[in-house]
């Protein structure tokens, strides 16, 4: 189930969300080399979050495989800026793609929903959140964690709070069969994070994995928690008089 647009106006310009998305594309570009190695590895090592480097739990000089022609190796001095560098760091274009479609497609209401300075601060603490759920589910892990998903989880679990029944024109993929549905935003939202679980749970026996569930789960979980005091209260209630139902 992929969202295809929101039924769902937006009253100011979301210029946070649009300057975020510029600068993951700037990112994308500028620093990882638009995918091509040695820049995407040398991005990967470097600025994306490895939990073990930050709590010491891996020994200095280990060598972690990234890619087909680079290593990881981790340097035992932690650098605690990499949890937010992560949150701009890209594995493939598939990986940013997918990640800049979903906020754009729920970012805009959010950030309506508190202005676009809050709407920052959100974000980031999300972002955080999401990092802080992925080393706590494998605190030895050497695999640098990076994507913006986390984040943008959170932005979906405030969105999910915001306008349960906003509608989501979703696109679905069965096989051969291929349809476009509208359903309410807590269905799409609900059924996103129930897959996040399944996909979490079996990492937490150690086994490693490429897809950093954990903190798609504790970013959803953190925009659920920190939408309220976030949240402008005019302005929700002016969203939610606009919802097509």
């Amino acid at each position: 189930m992929f969202p295809l647009r929101d039924e769902n106006s937006t009253v100011h310009t979301p210029l946070v969300t649009y300057a975020i998305i510029a600068v993951n594309v700037a990112v994308w570009a500028l620093v990882q080399g638009l995918g091509r190695d040695p820049a995407l590895s040398r991005s990967v090592c470097t600025l994306g979050a490895i939990p073990g480097e930050l709590l010491g739990t891996v020994p200095a000089g280990l060598r972690v495989h990234v890619s087909r022609s680079a290593d990881c190796i981790i340097t035992g001095r932690p650098n605690w800026m990499t949890t937010v560098t992560s949150m701009f760091m890209h594995g493939s274009w598939l990986h940013i793609i997918g990640n800049m479609w979903f906020l754009f497609i729920f970012g805009d209401n959010v950030e309506d929903s508190m202005g676009s300075a809050r709407f920052l601060g959100f974000y980031v603490l999300c972002g955080l959140a999401a990092v802080a759920a992925q080393i706590a589910s494998n605190p030895s892990s050497a695999v640098p964690m990076i994507g913006a998903s986390g984040a943008i989880g959170g932005v979906m679990g405030a969105y999910a709070v915001l306008y349960p029944t906003a509608r989501v024109q979703t696109l679905i993929v069965l096989g051969f069969f291929i349809t476009r549905v509208a359903v309410p935003a807590i269905f799409m939202l609900g059924l996103w994070f129930l897959f996040q679980l399944l996909g979490g749970l079996p990492t937490l026996s150690g086994q490693e994995g490429s897809v950093a569930f954990w903190a798609h789960i504790g970013g959803f979980l953190a925009g659920v928690a920190l939408i309220l005091p976030f949240r402008d209260a005019r302005r929700v209630a002016e969203r939610r008089s606009r919802i097509h139902r």
